[in-house]
């Protein structure tokens, strides 16, 4: 039977730090394994021809909770990848034309970061044939809230009639707007939602995968994808 892949997954990756801890590194240490699996995610995505990824990198709560050092550790070898993209036209952002695109509270984070993720987004935003979205200071309800804020404003300036307030006019306010609900969200480590993506999600299959994310193999990914090729999907029908 032909497999049934998803046009758009939504990943929530998981465990880099109990994983550097079960190798007796500093526990930040993890989400350098953490970015070069999102690498090969990618890659298995391409072989099976799944074009849109939305990956959970850091929420509003991780940003409160977690220690300075970490956040700031963890944005720098984000810079450096971003600017290892930037410089090398043979990454495979560029050869595949991966559209890369960042959203949640950019606002809180450092200025400096915020225009490097702009010049990637810039970079690639003629780019078509694959699509990653990172959520970045990110909350499930802070973007609901942020939604039902732009839609008052409309309503106040008369702009938008509040019983022309359906589905349609909250998902073009989501920072989605663009993008079809993802298909299937995979987790590693844990089975909770943890805020992410909360409307878009309402009907997305879900995949629980044991062990952390760096642990992350390519059976233990095409076996989510099966599990998600053999479900019939109803939709309420």
């Amino acid at each position: 039977m032909q497999l049934k892949v998803p046009k758009h997954i939504g990943i929530i990756p998981d465990g880099n730090r109990r994983f550097a801890k079960r190798l007796m590194k500093t526990p930040w240490k993890g989400h350098e394994w953490g970015i070069e699996k999102i690498k090969k995610v990618f890659d298995w995505c391409k072989e099976l021809d799944i074009r849109i990824i939305t990956v959970y990198s850091l929420s509003l709560e991780n940003i409160d909770k977690r220690p300075k050092r970490e956040i700031d550790y963890l944005l720098k070898l984000a810079r450096k990848e971003i600017s290892d993209i930037l410089h090398d036209k043979n990454s495979f952002v560029h050869k595949d034309k991966v559209r890369m695109r960042f959203f949640g509270r950019l606002d809180l984070l450092p200025k400096n970061f915020v225009d490097d993720i702009n010049k990637l987004v810039d970079a690639t935003k003629d780019y078509d044939q694959y699509f990653m979205n990172f959520a970045m200071a990110y909350g499930g309800r802070e973007e609901i809230l942020h939604a039902c804020k732009n839609i008052a404003k409309e309503v106040k300036s008369g702009k938008l009639s509040v019983n022309k307030i359906d589905e349609s006019v909250i998902k073009r306010n989501l920072y989605t707007n663009g993008f079809a609900d993802p298909d299937l969200i995979i987790r590693t480590s844990e089975s909770r939602m943890s805020g992410f993506l909360l409307w878009q999600a309402a009907y997305s299959e879900f995949a629980f995968v044991e062990g952390f994310w760096p642990d992350m193999t390519k059976q233990m990914f095409v076996k989510a994808i099966k599990q998600y090729s053999a479900t019939e999907r109803r939709m309420g029908r």
